[in-house]
């Protein structure tokens, strides 16, 4: 009896395993997407739980202080930036008129989110919502339960105006920039009265309302009902959002509509395909895939668009205009992933910064394109990157001799001070004669107009970053046969020389008589954000901001066994301060292991510099081991602000094996996969499979490598090697092999090679 009772639990926990297994299996890449993970932050801006389709101009999240608040505040219909608040506000409310405001905070519970999809439960009122958004348009279904008490619609506009005839309601909120979002609503039902709220009553015998928190009120009736509404947005107008919602949705079927929006994720998120390896892995890398695709957004409508660079509407010949794209993050990583999986999209991006450089009047390539315009912020103009690695991978679509000549522009007429939009000055012109940003000695007066009294001149970071545009500007050249001014650019491609310090081995600050600043504590010094020197990060991240000539910075530090002594010792290098003092000042420089920061994107391909200098094992690593140390899939599972996409692509490649270190190169650094299996599915239908034999948890080793069926024994490849499809096998261990990838002629190409 025991015998055969033994043999029934054995056969149960097979079934059962089995059952789980197909459970596991049957599992799309959508269902993984975990939006929570980093809504609460180790220290700066948390991630938040967006919904929203791929790149749409429709976004919202719950409004709440963060994410450990206890209470919304009404409902979202747009969120025009990525870290705003909703620009319209929806509050039902079931209760007495006495308690009517512009914005209702409610108590929730059973919070449901999903990319596609919003349930929630207001306890204290006891109403249950239901939402889902499409493109330019969504739906909300909201059932109050109460007996005998009124129910109401709220809608806000917290700086605009609003208007209520029927079950229709329309309005506008101004933004900056003469730029204003616009709504129409309609709802299932037909309201009882309608009015504005004014002087702490309803005013029936009123539709309109203007000004901060405009504000109009529906009232059904009392009692137990369910309520449907949709709405549409526009940038153009109020027709043009009623016309975006009949285009999208004629029906209050929200659940259809999640379904739809659900499959859209699914194609979306499907370009790549992984399998086997850790459940949480999986969420990890999808999640951080759903990030890519926050922005930019498409903010075509119907064939036309609203443009804040020149405040008009414009005709859209088919080709989708996009905008909100923060490319000081996103051109490290983003923008190439879009290269490999979405080509057309990365196209009409590209085009669209073209209509912006043009709009504008100076044809100066944007820097930090929003829906409001062009910001500005950061520095550099990296924008020229996201050119140039496109066209050296193979795109076309876009005219290369207009986008060179308004790249050119954007470095040559705009100033390179951070955070301004002003034409090139006196600090320019000495960048363009000396090949370095002077910085100021302490207790010096900044001279100098447009400079930010917070920004600072950042000067390392802007002649580093700046070096690296002009690198780019030489390859789009160069692509052009404009030989001359290839050698030009190639020449100023070199500036970062002019502040590398060679008794330190950093990049040490200047001032304009050619002294260093002395003395400089590199991990510390530069006030806040180490911005009166660099940028955000200190001078260890900036001591490898040279990601176009890894060969040359190898020689300047002494040779190769000089540049890994150094990069390891930033690993170990302790703060040197407590972390209340060093967070007080440097307070983007989280995720830190030692003076490494995984925080901030300046610091992405650091851990790749290994494979230059013979080491790829201790790549493969350190990669690893950051992965698992601050990518996790809980509410604290990112180290820094995620930045639309700048920090999760690094993610989304890193778990795949491989990065792109220097986007203008047509190369890739292989890292260390963390799926024994890997497709991804490019934009010409071609395949790129990553195979990792022996792949487990311990084993981030690569013992030896074939790529399409050769053997490869480089840390890198090309995308020429890959774009037709290909499969690169490598073969994993628990402990390193230190001879692959390690001969100097193997390394990955630099501009210096």
């Amino acid at each position: 009896m025991k015998s055969f009772l033994k043999n029934i639990i054995l056969i149960s926990l097979a079934l059962f395993s089995c059952v789980y297994s197909l459970e596991a299996q049957q599992k799309l890449p959508v269902d993984y997407v975990n939006p929570y993970m980093g809504n609460i932050s180790h220290l700066l801006v948390p991630t938040y739980p967006t919904i929203h389709l791929p790149n749409s101009m429709l976004r919202v999240y719950p409004e709440r202080a963060d994410y450990t608040g206890d209470v919304i505040r009404g409902l979202p219909l747009i969120v025009t930036s990525h870290r705003g608040s909703s620009a319209f506000n929806l509050s039902p409310y079931q209760g007495e008129e006495s308690g009517i405001k512009p914005v209702i905070p409610f108590s929730y519970d059973n919070e449901k989110l999903k990319p596609y999809y919003y349930q929630v439960f207001l306890d204290d009122q006891l109403t249950h919502v239901n939402y889902a958004p499409s493109h330019q348009s969504a739906i909300y279904e909201i059932e109050f339960t109460q007996k005998d008490k009124p129910v109401y619609l709220i809608l806000n506009s917290r700086n605009g105006q609003m208007k209520v005839d029927g079950n229709v309601v329309k309005g506008y909120q101004q933004l900056e920039n003469n730029t204003r979002v616009y709504l129409y609503l309609e709802t299932g039902q037909k309201p009882v009265k309608t009015g504005v709220w004014k002087e702490n009553a309803l005013q029936t015998s009123q539709s309109e309302s203007q000004g901060k928190n405009a504000c109009v009120v529906l009232y059904y009736g009392d009692g137990p009902q369910t309520l449907n509404l949709r709405y549409g947005i526009s940038f153009i107008s109020e027709e043009q959002a009623k016309n975006n919602l009949n285009r999208e949705i004629n029906d209050y079927n929200v659940e259809k509509l999640a379904q739809k929006g659900r499959d859209i994720w699914n194609d979306a998120l499907s370009k790549i395909e992984i399998a086997g390896g850790e459940e949480n892995n999986k969420t990890i890398f999808y999640t951080s895939l759903y990030r890519c695709y926050e922005r930019p957004v498409c903010i075509s409508e119907g064939g036309r668009y609203f443009s804040a660079f020149d405040g008009k509407v414009h005709n859209d010949p088919g080709e989708p205009f996009y905008t909100d794209d923060w490319i000081w993050d996103t051109y490290r990583a983003t923008h190439p992933l879009r290269v490999l999986i979405d080509v057309e999209k990365e196209v009409d991006i590209i085009n669209s910064y073209l209509l912006m450089a043009e709009q504008m009047g100076n044809y100066w390539m944007p820097t930090f394109p929003e829906i409001t315009g062009d910001s500005r912020r950061m520095n550099s103009n990296h924008a020229v990157a996201t050119v140039a690695d496109a066209y050296v991978k193979g795109i076309r679509g876009f005219d290369l001799e207009k986008a060179y000549m308004i790249c050119k522009k954007g470095i040559e007429e705009k100033t390179l001070i951070p955070w301004s939009g002003a034409p090139a000055g006196w600090i320019d012109d000495f960048y363009k004669k000396n090949g370095y940003i002077p910085a100021l000695q302490p207790g010096e007066e900044e001279t100098v107009p447009n400079v930010s009294p917070f920004e600072k001149r950042q000067p390392i970071a802007v002649t580093l970053g700046t070096a690296y545009d002009q690198w780019c500007l030489a390859q789009i050249a160069g692509a052009l046969g404009k030989t001359d001014e290839q050698k030009h650019y190639m020449k100023c491609a070199l500036n970062y020389r002019n502040v590398y310090n060679p008794e330190t081995g950093f990049f040490h600050p200047k001032d304009k008589d050619g002294k260093f600043i002395e003395p400089l504590d590199y991990s510390f010094d530069g006030g806040p954000g180490a911005r009166q020197y660099y940028g955000e990060n200190n001078g260890w991240i900036y001591r490898w901001d040279v990601p176009h000539n890894v060969s040359d910075l190898i020689q300047l530090m002494g040779g190769r066994e000089s540049f890994i002594k150094n990069l390891d010792g930033m690993f170990v290098q302790p703060l040197g301060r407590s972390k209340y003092e060093f967070y007080a000042m440097i307070p983007d420089h989280t995720g830190n292991v030692g003076q490494f920061s995984m925080a901030n994107e300046p610091c992405l391909h650091i851990p790749y510099l290994y494979n230059y200098a013979g080491q790829p094992w201790k790549t493969q690593k350190r990669v690893h081991t950051l992965l698992n140390q601050w990518f996790r899939n809980d509410l604290m599972g990112l180290p820094g602000d995620e930045d639309g996409g700048g920090m999760t692509a690094f993610v989304v490649f890193s778990q795949m094996g491989f990065y792109p270190v220097t986007p203008g190169f047509a190369a890739y650094n292989i890292g260390t996969p963390f799926f024994p299996h890997i497709k991804m599915k490019m934009s010409n239908g071609k395949v790129f499979e990553i195979e990792a034999k022996n792949h487990s948890a311990e084993n981030k080793y690569i013992q030896s490598a074939t790529l399409n069926g050769k053997t490869w024994n480089k840390p890198w490849f090309t995308h020429s090697d890959i774009e037709n499809g290909a499969k690169l096998i490598l073969v994993m261990g628990n402990k390193a092999n230190k001879s692959w990838g390690a001969d100097v002629n193997d390394a990955p190409p630099s501009a210096g090679k």
